[in-house]
């Protein structure tokens, strides 16, 4: 069974660990300090909605939604339209990986979080070009690959999943 419960500050101790893994710092790699104070800033109230992934009664991982119209570098990278999410996605228990896991929780969570708020029309994500296994999680889940992009001076595959299309 799949849930996703607000992340809390209490779970931050747990995501700091999960940062600190070598198969999330391949492709996390902010300052695990700074991407710490951003897990805070969720929490104490900007507008995003940061979750632990909860499989089985396990925490494996933490997942985030937010709208593109709240971050302004974001909208250069991806476009601006209205009613556009975006979606992070982060397995922290090795274990967790590579067991197909990764299209299950992208199709509960915009179907369960991202599309239950009425205005969102679209969600996107930017997944590194190394990343195969990441935006082939995206692909089952029913995200298509729109266009490259470079983010952090990387090139990115731009995934995009419209409501109508949503599992």
């Amino acid at each position: 069974m799949i849930e996703f419960q607000p992340l809390r500050r209490d779970d931050l101790q747990l995501v700091r660990a999960w940062l600190a893994r070598d198969h999330v710092r391949r492709w996390w790699r902010d300052p695990i300090d700074e991407a710490i104070a951003k897990r805070l800033d969720g929490i104490e109230g900007d507008r995003t909605e940061q979750y632990l992934i909860v499989v089985d009664g396990s925490p494996i991982g933490m997942i985030q939604t937010y709208l593109v119209a709240d971050s302004p570098e974001w909208e250069q990278i991806v476009g601006a339209e209205p009613g556009l999410a975006g979606v992070d996605l982060l397995i922290g228990d090795e274990e967790a990986t590579g067991r197909g896991l990764g299209p299950q929780l992208l199709e509960a969570f915009v179907r369960e979080i991202v599309f239950a708020r009425a205005g969102t029309n679209a969600c996107v994500a930017t997944v590194e070009e190394a990343n195969r296994r990441s935006w082939r999680a995206f692909e089952k889940a029913g995200f298509r690959h729109v266009r490259d992009v470079v983010e952090d001076g990387l090139p990115h595959r731009l995934m995009r999943l419209d409501r109508r299309y949503a599992p």
